[in-house]
Parts: structure tokens; sequence; C-alpha cells
């Protein structure tokens, strides 16, 4: 599981968590899906279906950028998501191979595309993301609680 660097504001979002899932995916259309469905088993195993529509809208937000950049990239590298709870709340990290910072763009009103950060930043409780030295890339992670 990725952790953030010290001194982060990420960091104090790592903390021990005592139930872990980790899932791979490659950079194809079926990512999000599989992503979203797989949350969605998990939040019922873990008992925590109060908190499922909004794990499986943010999972399918940050996996779909997450896809969309490593689509862009000369090597198709895979996505990787971990879902994490201390049973009151979920943390869920996408990881993808691209430095580059999560950025809102301006959307027009009618556009289909171009909301999924508004819509983290709504939902979560907290969110943030960080670089990797190694392997390299980010991790963008979201905190959904009650």
């Amino acid at each position: 599981m990725p952790v953030p660097p010290p001194g982060h504001p990420a960091a104090d979002l790592a903390h021990d968590w005592p139930l872990r899932d980790f899932l791979e995916l490659g950079p194809l259309p079926g990512a999000v899906p599989c992503a979203r469905y797989h949350a969605r088993q998990i939040m019922w195993e873990w008992q925590l279906t109060r908190l499922g529509d909004n794990v499986e809208l943010l999972v399918a937000e940050l996996v779909t950028n997450a896809v969309a950049v490593s689509r862009t990239l000369d090597w198709p590298f895979p996505v990787r998501l971990w879902l994490l709870t201390d049973l009151a709340g979920v943390l869920i990290q996408v990881w993808d191979a691209a430095a580059q910072p999560p950025a809102r763009i301006q959307v027009a009103e009618d556009a289909e595309t171009g909301r999924g950060l508004l819509l983290v930043e709504a939902i979560s409780s907290r969110w943030d993301w960080y670089e990797l030295p190694a392997p390299g890339g980010k991790v963008v992670c979201a905190l959904v609680t009650e």
C-alpha cells in the first residue's frame, strides 16, 4: 500500500486500517465498471453498505481519471486501487504512473465530462494526492465517512 511522504498533509490518512483490499486494473474501458462493482462487493463484505453509494461513485471518478491518464503514457501502466476501512470510514487510494497532479478543468454547463474532482471534493470528507518516489507516479486518496 502506498504511504505518503513524511510531513505531507495526506500522511495522517495513512494510519493503521484494520481491513484492506487491493485491485490492479489494466488501463482499459472495462476497468471503471470492474472497479465500481468490486467496491460495491467489498462494502457489502465489510458491512458498510451505508457508505457504498459514495464509495462506488468516488472509485468510479478516481479510476476514470487514472485510466485516462494511463492511456496517454508511452507504456500502458496499470491502475491500482486500494480500499481501506476502520469500520467508521473508507479510504480510497488510486495509483497511476503519471506524476502530474490532478487538476480541475473548466467545463461548459452542458458538458458530460470534466466534473470528477468537483464530485470528489463534494462527496468525500477529505481528499488529497501525493507523488511516489518509487515506483513513481501519484496516488489520489479520498476519505468517505458518514
